[in-house]
């Protein structure tokens, strides 16, 4: 109902430009680097299975220099290559592969210790490990830093989260927005401020590591971030004791013990200065380097973070890319409605696209340079739609940290001929209207006093815009009233205008349009209140077939029930009786709960997560962007054609070695691949 209500009808925009995008066809990208492109569809599943090989081979240390430029050229070309997917996880997932690549992570328990005695079980630089140390500290740490925002230190940032079945033993003592404040947020604060301390010192490793585990797990099932609380849980151990896996090893049976790395002391390495007594020569150039390198590369990580101001043109209401920030999890948002206007530049015809077409990104909604990457990409695919010149115009609102629904960028400008660059502010991008963050909490009084039943959005405009906006006949029952400021409710079809001021509302009728313009010197406040006619109707349905149902069985209904209800007691509907719409939903519903409470079990919980993981790690090697060069094997769905793509990686490194088989061989391929 929320999208209903706040949405442009399709059928007044061009709706068929997403088949073309689906059938592969065209397809817009939103590269870092304006030269950087993708290779066809199958030297990229190569490139894929490369990467693969060199991450299996710094696993193994096996051929482990080869195996860290196998694995980090095609990475950082295909994170490069897709800013849709560039994130904080990501970035330092390439940071590590750079830091690998230099250190001798090769010396215990690789392959090529097998085969090079020099490197068989042999001490490594202390600079390694002091490189690795610090990149994790700073991930802690820096991530701590941005949690001391005023959103976050104020429970705005996560302001639902504390709902969650894992945040349950804590609502036996605390109340929702206690545990809210001191325990998602207060406590993530503490411990990204702190983990990276804790784990440095002996004294309190242990319990660090404790909290440091537990946070990690927990936050393994709240977000979907995929391995990145498993690649966090793995560097718990760069703060131990070096010797802390022969010690474990050590521990293991004498029979098994023949076929683990060895236990033995260690032996000296040549890229190793011992100092003391028996020291031979002084410190190496190739030493000093190294030194002066970890220096450098702390200073270049610590820097990053708060170098916005070189690279202005990627600020919006958020400092820089979401990616080398670490300012995980501080901003949520929510976006109430996106509508991309194009006008023909020579006929002057005005039409509506569909949000996202051409793409399934939806983070360009969010970014300045994406939003212009985005309308260049359109300004060259709509003239093979008869649309000449065309000028693209973006309206998107869009609420950060639980503030009033604002817009992001000016609807009156054509982003196309709009001026960007990455070293100076965008002209076009609307201000954060950080001055009415106290309005918050009014906010959230004025919807506990709502019933369940009706809904509100908040909205924030801006003087001399105005907002059109579409009701749903489902929403039968919807006003606005305002808050703040002034504004004038013009009604499209009825020609009428209602000027409303702080404190008024009115009506607004169902099925139409109507524009909201704000006329007062000052932005404007409102707010939409709605109840979804249909689904309470609906609703009330269902509960009183829940309460025929239980008057029958307790016997307390007299009437008998009439044919077309008698399957809500399990009963099969008479012969040449349609089963009831509603009927049928109250059915489903129940069969719904039945089996929720079946599989409430914990060995359930277990299978569902198992089996989840199994066919994200069958499905996910494609990034989003690249899903559209898929090739269109016969019958094949996009969703499908795009998320199968281990397999589909092996088909891809068999046509290019054996030559592509015949299509009815690849449909069947294709279904295979298709199996959940």
């Amino acid at each position: 109902g929320l999208l209903m209500a706040l949405d442009v009808p399709q059928e007044r925009g061009l709706g068929h430009l997403d088949q073309r995008y689906l059938d592969g066809l065209e397809v817009c990208r939103f590269p870092l680097l304006p030269f950087l492109q993708p290779l066809p569809l199958d030297w990229m599943y190569l490139l894929y299975t490369i990467m693969f090989l060199g991450a299996l081979g710094i696993m193994l240390g096996c051929c482990y220099r080869l195996s860290c430029i196998a694995f980090l050229c095609p990475y950082w070309y295909l994170l490069l290559l897709d800013k849709t997917s560039w994130n904080n996880h990501s970035y330092l997932y390439g940071l590590l592969g750079f830091q690998l690549a230099l250190l001798g992570a090769d010396r215990y328990g690789s392959v090529d210790g097998l085969f090079r005695p020099r490197k068989r079980n042999a001490h490594v630089p202390l600079w390694n490990y002091a490189l690795l140390r610090a990149q994790v500290f700073i991930v802690y740490f820096i991530a701590g830093l941005k949690k001391l925002d005023a959103d976050w230190v104020g429970g705005f940032s996560m302001g639902t989260l504390a709902r969650h079945w894992l945040f349950a033993p804590f609502r036996l003592v605390l109340s929702e927005e206690l545990t809210s404040r001191l325990v998602v947020h207060g406590g993530g604060l503490v411990l990204d401020l702190s983990a990276g301390f804790l784990l440095f010192f002996d004294a309190t490793r242990t319990l660090a590591l404790v909290f440091v585990t537990y946070f990690h797990c927990m936050n393994s099932q709240l977000f979907s971030i995929g391995m990145f609380s498993y690649t966090m849980l793995a560097t718990n151990g760069l703060f131990c004791h070096p010797e802390w896996p022969r010690r474990l090893l050590a521990r293991c049976p004498s029979w098994l013990q023949e076929w683990l790395p060895s236990t033995k002391p260690p032996q000296r390495s040549p890229d190793c200065h011992y100092g003391g007594q028996g020291a031979q020569g002084g410190i190496r150039p190739r030493q000093h380097l190294a030194a002066a390198f970890t220096v450098l590369y702390v200073l270049e990580q610590l820097f990053l973070p708060y170098s916005h101001f070189i690279t202005q043109g990627y600020n919006n209401w958020t400092n820089g890319l979401y990616g080398y920030s670490w300012d995980m999890m501080v901003h949520s948002r929510f976006h109430q409605h996106v509508k991309i206007t194009y006008r023909d530049g020579l006929t002057g015809e005005v039409g509506y696209l569909k949000p996202g077409a051409f793409t399934q990104s939806r983070r360009w909604r969010d970014h300045a340079d994406m939003l212009k990457q985005y309308s260049d990409c359109l300004s060259q695919l709509l003239p093979r739609y008869n649309i000449t010149q065309p000028q693209i115009y973006f309206d998107v609102w869009v609420s950060i940290n639980e503030r009033f629904q604002q817009r992001l960028v000016d609807p009156r400008v054509d982003l196309v001929r709009a001026p960007w660059s990455p070293w100076s502010p965008t002209p076009w991008l609307l201000p954060l209207l950080v001055d009415l963050s106290p309005w918050r909490q009014r906010l959230q009084e004025l919807e506990a006093q709502l019933d369940r039943h009706t809904d509100a959005v908040f909205i924030a405009d801006f003087p001399g815009l105005h907002l059109e906006n579409f009701v749903s006949e489902d929403l039968g029952n919807t006003s606005l009233r305002v808050l703040r400021g002034k504004v004038l409710v013009e009604l499209v079809e009825q020609q009428q205008n209602h000027s409303l001021q702080e404190g008024e509302g009115m009506q607004l009728p169902a099925g139409q349009y109507h524009k909201v313009h704000t006329v007062s010197p000052e932005p404007s406040c409102y707010m939409y209140l709605y109840v979804n006619t249909t689904a309470l109707e609906l609703e009330q349905n269902l509960t009183r077939l829940q309460e025929l149902r239980e008057r029958v069985r307790n016997g307390t209904e007299q009437s008998p029930l009439p044919p077309e209800l008698r399957p809500i007691l399990g009963e099969p509907p008479p012969a040449g009786v349609p089963l009831d719409p509603v009927v049928s939903l109250f059915l489903r519903r129940e069969q719904r709960e039945q089996r929720r409470e079946r599989e409430s079990s914990l060995a359930h919980r277990l299978q569902r997560f198992l089996r989840r993981k199994f066919f994200l790690f069958r499905r996910r090697s494609v990034p989003k962007a690249l899903c559209p060069l898929v090739p269109r094997w016969p019958r094949a769905p996009v969703a499908h054609r795009c998320s199968r793509s281990a397999l589909m990686t092996l088909i891809a490194l068999r046509n290019l070695a054996l030559g592509r088989p015949s299509p009815e061989r690849l449909a069947q391929e294709v279904t295979f691949a298709n199996w959940r």
